[in-house]
């Protein structure tokens, strides 16, 4: 099968899955990216960005279509990630690469851990809005650090301050939209873009995190397909180990 075939469903099915969580697709992204292109910092993260602000938009859509974006608090999020994340993909032009994909790896065992040990939201549970968005600002440097959107952490951390699941994921998806554009900066000087390849990434991660939103809004309780998440990244980051050691 053709190189860029096996991109393009790779990216939907990911894109699907990442859609039903509010994430947006670039945590899950970068290991994938990183069994085809070679260059982290100049390919694989300025390309997984630019996928995570796209898929997280079309997600958007998706929860919005079932009133799950509480506005008001996701532009208040989205205005404190947007400058906090390009502090991060600055920084990470200055770390040797090695460094970074330890940091990556260390980033999804903790993803993979929230995510099969989901916080319990508490019904009537108080939303401490106030302390999500202070741990926003850290949680969006790490992310800009990586390469990816803050939503990986965020939407665990919404959970965490009381927020119900699926409200905490369409909160994140909008406001991982523009931290993924604005961590595109400190890259735009170096990145290397391939249009025959970023096009058709794209188009299947619109459509896929759009459907995988519609899901989760409509019929999926999110538990299982958090497992799967979590299975699915894990297997293509052991891979990506196994291909740096080998």
């Amino acid at each position: 099968m053709n190189e860029l075939v096996i991109m393009v469903i790779g990216l939907f099915l990911l894109s699907i899955i990442s859609g039903m969580l509010g994430l947006g697709v670039a945590f899950a992204a970068i290991p994938f990216l990183g069994l085809f292109l070679p260059d982290l910092v100049n390919q694989v993260q300025p390309l997984s960005l630019l996928l995570n602000g796209v898929t997280a938009l079309f997600a958007v859509f998706g929860f919005a279509k079932s009133g799950y974006v509480d506005w008001k608090k996701a532009i208040y999020l989205t205005i404190v990630a947007t400058l906090a994340a390009p502090v991060g993909a600055w920084l990470v032009h200055y770390v040797p690469q090695i460094y970074v994909w330890f940091l990556y790896f260390g980033a999804v065992f903790f993803l993979a851990y929230r995510l099969f040990k989901p916080v319990k939201h508490t019904e009537g549970q108080e939303e401490n809005f106030k302390l999500a968005l202070i741990l926003a600002i850290p949680i969006s440097v790490l992310a800009g650090f990586l390469g990816v959107g803050p939503g990986f952490i965020l939407m665990p951390t919404l959970i965490l301050v009381g927020f119900e699941p699926k409200k905490a994921a369409g909160i994140t998806a909008f406001a991982v939209i523009a931290p993924s554009f604005s961590s595109l900066i400190p890259h735009l000087a170096t990145a290397q873009w391939d249009l025959t390849l970023m096009i058709p990434l794209l188009i299947a991660g619109a459509i896929g995190s759009f459907a995988g939103a519609r899901i989760t809004s409509l019929f999926m309780p999110s538990g299982r397909m958090k497992q799967m998440f979590a299975i699915m990244i894990l297997i293509v980051t052991f891979y990506k180990i196994f291909t740096l050691i080998a």
